[in-house]
């Protein structure tokens, strides 16, 4: 007997926005994943879209974001500096075009909602990458919440120690700027562990926190140190540290502990290495395992992080264009990045007035205690 087959699934035209660093991820992610295909990408460099296009056999190199959504594109992929993002994001929006979008989601609370609005009302899927989620270490932290054998979290740790020289902040003049950069450490490396404190603990109440700039403050006028406790609505606590002014970088540990006592704990040692689950301390018994696997030197070239990376953005950019073609929600939307995006905002904004930023008030049950 012959049965009908299905129609293949359209392919999907897929344009780049901004040719940086990062763009490389994303084209690599897009490569791997079937029934799509990039036919354009941007800079306002042109020699540099020029290059990044023929570079990767891309047939469209565009000047301008317009001249890149007039390509007839299903995706756009904004790989431009965060104080950017908004507007590429609203004008994908008023062309009906989805979007995924580089973390952070912007720089400033009130653009992140705008554009989550904007996609909203223009009916568009808008994605941000938080590629980190697709760790198996995370995925089986956050599943062993939800089946309860971790107990519902109470305490929680998020440790990010790493090392950036001079070199790294002075490569492009943008870098370590409050106008261009948006913040230092919180909002360029440890945005990634805030998201997955805050997808591992629940909705936040309460931010109290401190920057500093220790090491790095001869060439940035942001911050390189910082470190917050942050209570959630269900009565839960954790502490947050972060610096980019450690030498040698000791790569970031997030912990979590459930109410019976359960504990687990996720580290990503050497920098730009999977996140491992070393610790998982469940009834009776205590199993650990290396940070990283034997032989690793703990030192790790920074240029290299990016193409360690691109397994979890192809993660990502799979489940974003599976979301698209069955009309489903992608695992990480604009409404979940901006949780993360307020958290280190707030933090900001604790250290310039000296007190906490109320976020909502704390659940009335069993254990939690009212403010």
């Amino acid at each position: 007997m012959n049965f009908p087959t299905m129609p293949a699934p359209r392919i999907l035209r897929v344009g780049i926005a901004g040719c940086g660093a990062i763009s490389r991820n994303h084209l690599e992610a897009f490569r791997a994943v079937g029934n799509v295909e990039v036919v354009g990408v941007c800079d306002i460099d042109p020699d540099r879209a020029r290059a990044t296009a023929a570079a990767w056999g891309v047939p469209g190199a565009c000047d301008t974001v317009e001249e890149l959504l007039g390509l007839d594109l299903d995706i756009v992929s904004v790989c431009t500096p965060h104080p950017t993002h908004e507007s590429v994001v609203l004008a994908a929006a008023a062309a009906g075009v989805h979007v995924l979008c580089e973390k952070p989601i912007a720089t400033e609370l009130a653009s992140a909602e705008r554009m989550v609005a904007a996609c909203d009302e223009a009916g568009v899927r808008l994605g941000v990458l938080f590629q980190r989620r697709f760790w198996p270490g995370a995925e089986r932290i956050r599943a062993a919440i939800d089946d309860g054998t971790l107990g519902t979290p109470v305490l929680g740790q998020c440790s990010v120690m790493l090392h950036r020289d001079t070199e790294y902040y002075s490569r492009d003049a943008w870098r370590g700027t409050w106008a261009y950069d948006g913040g230092g450490v919180l909002m360029t490396q440890a945005i990634h562990y805030i998201d997955l404190l805050q997808w591992f603990m629940g909705d936040v109440a309460e931010v109290y926190g401190k920057i500093n700039t220790f090491k790095h403050g001869d060439h940035i006028e942001v911050e390189d140190s910082a470190t917050a406790l942050i209570t959630f609505t269900s009565g839960a606590m954790a502490t947050l540290e972060a610096s980019t002014a450690v030498s040698p970088s000791l790569g970031a540990q997030i912990r979590v502990t459930g109410e019976g006592g359960a504990s687990a704990s996720l580290t990503e040692f050497p920098e730009g290495t999977d996140g491992r689950v070393d610790l998982w301390a469940v009834g009776e018994s205590i199993i650990t395992e290396p940070a990283h696997p034997a032989g690793t030197p703990p030192n790790v070239d920074l240029g290299a992080i990016n193409g360690q990376l691109i397994p979890h953005h192809t993660a990502q950019v799979r489940d974003f264009v599976r979301a698209i073609q069955e009309g489903a929600v992608p695992a990480i939307t604009g409404r979940d990045a901006v949780k993360a995006l307020r958290i280190l905002l707030a933090v900001y904004e604790s250290s310039r007035t000296g007190r906490p930023v109320l976020f909502a008030p704390l659940e009335t049950r069993s254990g939690a205690v009212a403010p």
